[in-house]
């Protein structure tokens, strides 16, 4: 009499559960103990995928080719005799399908800012598995940790302009486990505000009051300097 089966293990033995496109991946299904020959069926979603026989001990081998978003999910293996009703199911494996980031858009609130003035700049890549980490660079040179997001919303750093050095080119990098996928956002610059002095308001004024004096000296002439200038004839 065969010996009876136990629950077969489902093991991966190459690539990873979190997949990329057109990615080969191998299952691995044995049942220790029992007694070949045995029959192992592949299944995903409770569909049968592929089935081997083995004649020994050796494990049933399943490579499968991640071609289409279908091909991501739970799969399980299972262990039967031959001629024999029932079977043992093995634990599931679940692949996932890793999509790339997209490029991220580098933006603030202001683009002007003074010396002595505090900023906020904010990372976003809209497309991409998560979580996504950021990272945020001037010029070449990076200016913060690296900001990892658990969830799709930007990254955000806080700054202090303190001198004229600090209105050079910014950028950021968004990258997440999809492999060699790193990618940089546009380029961004804060421009020096231009600062008032305390005469302007008072030019602007003067500007502004000056004509109307002018006007309203003109249309006084008919009503009282002609008539003052006649009466002192």
């Amino acid at each position: 009499f065969p010996e009876m089966l136990s629950n077969p293990k489902l093991v991966l033995v190459q690539g990873t559960l979190n997949t990329v496109m057109k990615q080969n991946v191998t299952l691995s299904c044995l049942s220790q103990p029992g007694s070949p020959p045995v029959r192992y069926t592949l299944f995903k979603h409770n569909q049968q995928v592929s089935a081997s026989n083995r004649s020994d001990l050796t494990p049933a081998l399943f490579t499968l080719t991640i071609s289409s978003a279908s091909d991501v999910g739970e799969y399980k293996c299972k262990a039967e005799y031959n001629n024999s009703s029932g079977g043992k199911y093995s634990n599931s494996l679940n692949f996932t399908l890793i999509e790339p980031v997209s490029k991220p858009v580098l933006s603030s609130p202001t683009s002007q800012a003074k010396k002595g003035q505090n900023v906020t700049l904010s990372c976003f890549s809209e497309n991409g598995s998560l979580p996504i980490t950021y990272l945020f660079f001037k010029g070449k040179q990076n200016i913060s940790p690296q900001k990892t997001m658990q969830k799709r919303e930007a990254a955000v750093i806080f700054l202090f302009i303190d001198s004229l050095s600090d209105f050079g080119t910014y950028k950021c990098k968004a990258n997440n486990s999809f492999p060699n996928n790193s990618k940089y956002s546009n380029s961004f610059n804060f421009t020096l505000a231009e600062e008032r002095s305390h005469s302007q308001p008072l030019i602007i004024s003067l500007g502004l009051i000056l004509p109307l004096l002018i006007i309203g000296f003109a249309l006084a002439i008919p009503f009282f300097i002609i008539p003052l200038y006649k009466a002192s004839e």
